[in-house]
């Protein structure tokens, strides 16, 4: 998570000041209600998605933004008195912990239909809205395309050795991690985190890491595809001579993850939480998504992303359930490894 608009956990923005008035307090004579929105999505992103929200169903919005982790972990400790109706991820890891919790509500049908497969859990307890797909952004210079690694696991190779970089604190690469963990196992996972923790610079951002090698500070680091994409959109010159390479292959390189959305079991507002996570899917908000500057992929069925991003279809990505990425494992491999 890099920018794009984020403030702290505390903060309660509104989306619209009409709709947040009409919801405020007990019902007044036009019956608009309002949702607490819990976030970690990028800002600007959620903000777009749900411009229309508002007017079209008369309920309001307010929101609390801050990391994945953070909200997650306020979710539990609330528990049931927590005032979230709907949260938001930036990856699906720190939602998955509230579904082993017993904290969110089923979807309707009529909404995990909105969304492919392979882009919500088995569960039905949540769903993708938007996705991501992991890359190895690298210099040319320093490391031509016959060098270029087969699979992100030989990163953790002794020829790799002060040549890459990565963001270990950050959800990004932690959401990578759970993919590999559940692609190749636990021993597998801990070996390959032993090698980049000898092998690997670690940075505080992707857009640190894609700065690092485009000016040649590192050969390669592991990031997801956007941030790339949005430095080339908007002329930015911070990854003018770094580029992309796609692992796909099904390797766990190609991991494409997703942001989940869900309607907590706690709410009092059930009938118009589902109608949020309905919307969000849904193809105005898909549309708005791939219309956006954020150059995430959209996951709503017929809707195509960005003209700028390879189709999803051509990553080769894995075949993972996000509802089985297990974060909290993650967490104690990378703290075993000594990466956090």
């Amino acid at each position: 998570m890099d920018g794009f608009g984020r403030v702290t956990a505390s903060a309660l923005t509104a989306l619209t000041a009409v709709g947040v008035l009409a919801g405020c307090g007990s019902d007044d004579a036009a019956g608009a209600e309002t949702l607490t929105v819990y976030s970690a999505q990028h800002e600007s992103l959620v903000r777009t998605m749900l411009e229309g929200f508002t007017a079209e169903t008369g309920i309001g919005l307010e929101f609390r933004d801050a990391n994945d982790a953070e909200l997650a972990n306020q979710i539990v400790q609330e528990g049931e008195a927590s005032p979230a109706d709907v949260f938001l991820t930036e990856n699906s890891p720190s939602i998955d912990i509230l579904d082993d919790e017993g904290l969110l509500a089923p979807l309707d049908q009529s909404t995990l239909d909105q969304v492919g497969e392979r882009f919500r859990p088995s569960s039905g307890t949540w769903t993708g809205f938007a996705a991501r797909s992991t890359v190895l952004v690298y210099n040319p210079a320093a490391l031509p395309g016959a060098e270029l690694p087969a699979s992100i696991m030989e990163l953790a190779d002794p020829a790799w050795e002060g040549r890459i970089g990565i963001a270990a604190g950050g959800p990004d690469f932690q959401a990578i991690v759970s993919a590999v963990l559940a692609l190749r196992g636990e021993d597998a996972t801990r070996a390959w985190l032993e090698g980049l923790q000898h092998n690997a610079d670690v940075y505080q951002s992707n857009t640190a890491v894609m700065r690092a090698a485009d000016e040649g500070e590192i050969d390669a680091g592991v990031m997801y595809h956007y941030y790339w994409y949005r430095d080339q959109a908007e002329n930015a010159l911070q990854g003018d001579d770094a580029r992309l390479h796609l692992f796909g292959n099904g390797d766990p390189g190609a991991f494409v993850s997703v942001s989940g959305a869900g309607v907590l079991a706690s709410t009092d507002q059930p009938e118009e939480a589902q109608q949020l996570v309905a919307y969000l899917t849904g193809p105005e908000a898909q549309r708005k998504l791939a219309e956006s500057s954020a150059l995430e992929y959209a996951v709503g069925t017929g809707v195509a992303s960005a003209d700028a991003l390879p189709p999803l279809e051509e990553l080769q990505a894995p075949d993972v359930d996000p509802g089985s990425l297990d974060q909290r494992r993650v967490t104690e491999l990378m703290q075993e490894v000594g990466l956090l």
